[in-house]
């Protein structure tokens, strides 16, 4: 093990760390969004949309991501729509996630007992209210371990950027593999990269699933 070698290398790996951590976020953030309103479509039984979100999620889930971004990058300039590498990440890791995370929402409305909407419906509340307050709450406190599951499952899914050539932290690997033949160096600055960006998101993940469980929104009692 070279350590001078990884010591004069560790700038490379921080900046490719840094556009693997912005752009996976920015993912993220965007799949919760997409994830939250496929699944109230589908909650909600509006016709029309539950079909779309429903054909949407099958595709999403059943097509990898390497593939989505080769038709977003070079599939999609052919017919005269063209996007900067950056927005294809994003785009790409968007509609990837969102099928995951419309799932993951999914499952925690369906374990509200359907008692709690009728026990908001008798105290007077909107059906707006009702979502808010009392389903949604006990809903997100289910599906916590599904959503950040999710969300390190995404940024590992980050690695499929560099055919975007993008300096994320795949590409900063690969290229210091190639140019300096240096393979296990390289490898365990890349493996070490990864813990130190996702250990964090298992950590506060695990956090906020006992906060939610001692602040009783885990709990499903009558309203």
């Amino acid at each position: 093990m070279d350590w001078s070698f990884i010591g004069v290398h560790v700038p490379d790996y921080i900046g490719g760390a840094w556009v693997t951590l912005r752009f996976g976020l920015y993912g993220v953030a965007c799949s919760m969004v997409l994830g939250l309103l496929c699944c109230l479509a589908q909650y909600f039984r509006v016709p029309v949309l539950r079909r779309i979100v429903g054909a949407y999620i099958e595709v999403a889930r059943n097509t990898p991501l390497l593939v989505q971004l080769f038709f977003l990058y070079q599939g999609l300039p052919r017919v005269g729509i063209r996007f900067s590498a950056q927005a294809c990440a994003v785009i790409g890791l968007t509609f990837l996630g969102g099928a995951y995370m419309a799932e993951a929402f999914r499952s925690g409305l369906e374990a509200v007992d359907r008692s709690q909407t009728e026990a908001g419906q008798c105290i007077g509340l909107t059906a707006a209210q009702n979502i808010r307050f009392v389903i949604l709450p006990q809903a997100l406190a289910t599906a916590v371990p599904a959503l950040f599951a999710n969300i390190i499952f995404l940024i590992k899914e980050t690695s499929m950027f560099s055919v975007l050539a993008m300096m994320d932290l795949m590409n900063v690997a690969d290229t210091l593999r190639t140019s300096g033949g240096r393979t296990i160096e390289v490898l365990f600055m890349l493996v070490a990269a990864y813990l130190v960006l996702l250990l964090p998101v298992s950590l506060i993940a695990t956090l906020a699933e006992r906060r939610l469980r001692y602040a009783g929104f885990g709990d499903r009692h009558p309203v």
